[in-house]
């Protein structure tokens, strides 16, 4: 368990503009902005949502929203 905690904050801190992400939730969305605790989620045209950054699940691979969308 603690493995799988430090990967995750290894994970979260990684996090940069243009990835992909899902969070905990269950939301897929693109990030567009970051700062130390919060990151924006652009999950629809004009639609940003503001998340907690440890809310991220799992960062996908480059291109799975416009292949799902």
């Amino acid at each position: 368990q603690r493995k799988r905690q430090k990967e995750h904050q290894e994970m979260v801190g990684a996090l940069s503009k243009g990835d992909e992400v899902v969070t905990s939730s269950g939301i897929l969305g693109k990030v567009t902005e970051l700062d130390e605790n919060y990151m924006v989620l652009n999950v629809a045209n004009n639609v940003d949502l503001k998340f907690q950054r440890v809310h991220v699940h799992a960062v996908l691979p480059k291109g799975t929203l416009k292949s799902i969308g």
